[in-house]
């Protein structure tokens, strides 16, 4: 999520703020509504940005959401299967 807000900034300044905002907003939209996410495992999640070509890959957990990557639609995918999950 760093790299990528990063990388927006330095191709428009702004566009990184815009990028973090977009994460945050769908954040808060999962926390009012946990299972909005398509499932893609038994354990997890994913819930897209509204603006930028990322999901919110999460699992719903009795005291709220795990997010396990803020990951890229369609580069290194899957690269977050290897972490943790619940």
């Amino acid at each position: 999520m760093t790299e990528a807000a990063r990388f927006y900034e330095r191709e428009t300044e702004g566009l990184g703020a815009d990028f973090l905002d977009d994460v945050q907003r769908a954040i808060d939209r999962l926390r009012d509504n946990p299972r909005l996410g398509l499932t893609i495992t038994t354990e997890l999640r994913r819930s897209l940005l509204s603006r930028f070509p990322f999901s919110v890959i999460y699992a719903v957990e009795p005291e709220g959401l795990l997010i396990v990557a803020v990951a890229h639609q369609r580069r290194r995918p899957g690269y977050w299967r290897g972490r943790a999950t619940p």
